[in-house]
């Protein structure tokens, strides 16, 4: 099946989705998984429409932003070492993965430096497994009193990664979960602005994360194919 008639076939689904949620289609944005495609696919991927990358290691991601950096607009994924934030800041415009406020800190310091500012995701561990990063939601929280008063990285919505099912419908209470914490979290006034944004749901759960009030998934097989994988 070609990159043309995956995504297709992806955004049937999608609409799909919104449609059974009453969602406008426009509310969902689909993050390009790219991690593990080449810059030829990354290219494709964006003359076919979709400008939104992911990428969780500066080191891989190096050589596609180098060759097609402003073309995209480039999301940071995967867990971040504070030694790295040097080589994300001024590259990607989004972080989904903002999980401890040391990060923070040296974000908005190397945000500052380079008089840019960084959309981020706070990363929430709902499921609790010890093998996903992440605050616990009851640390959220305190953890956005504490960062209220960062400038340069601005904290637009909660991220949460679902246990790995056979069934995607046993997703569900994770996804809700988040888009009940982001709600409450609003209702509270915990933030200067709300928190408008849920980054939840993948290849294998993303139409039940869309039901449940996704407005970004992050695709990667189901878009650019198993075959394009190292």
């Amino acid at each position: 099946m070609s990159l043309k008639e995956r995504i297709g076939q992806v955004e049937e689904r999608i609409q799909a989705a919104c449609d059974r949620s009453g969602r406008a289609r426009e509310d969902v944005h689909i993050v390009a998984v790219t991690k593990y495609v080449s810059v030829e696919m990354t290219h494709m991927v964006l003359e076919e429409g979709i400008i939104h990358l992911g990428e969780n290691r500066p080191q891989i991601a190096g050589p596609k932003w180098e060759a097609l950096g402003d073309q995209g607009i480039w999301h940071f994924i995967g867990h971040i070492q504070s030694r790295k934030v040097k080589d994300i800041v001024g590259k990607f415009q989004y972080i989904h993965s903002l999980d401890r406020l040391s990060l923070a800190k040296e974000l908005e310091k190397r945000a500052a430096d380079a008089d840019t500012e960084v959309s981020a995701f706070l990363q929430v561990n709902v499921s609790g497994e010890e093998s996903k990063q992440g605050i616990t939601p009851e640390e959220a929280e305190q953890f956005l009193t504490e960062a209220a008063d960062l400038t340069h990285v601005k904290i637009i919505g909660l991220m949460t990664m679902a246990p790995i099912e056979d069934d995607p419908e046993a997703t569900r209470p994770f996804f809700r979960e988040l888009r009940r914490l982001r709600d409450e979290l609003n209702a509270k006034g915990v933030t200067k602005e709300p928190l408008t944004e849920l980054s939840m749901g993948m290849s294998d759960d993303f139409e039940v994360a869309i039901e449940e009030g996704a407005t970004w998934v992050r695709l990667g097989t189901i878009l650019v194919g198993k075959g394009e994988e190292k």
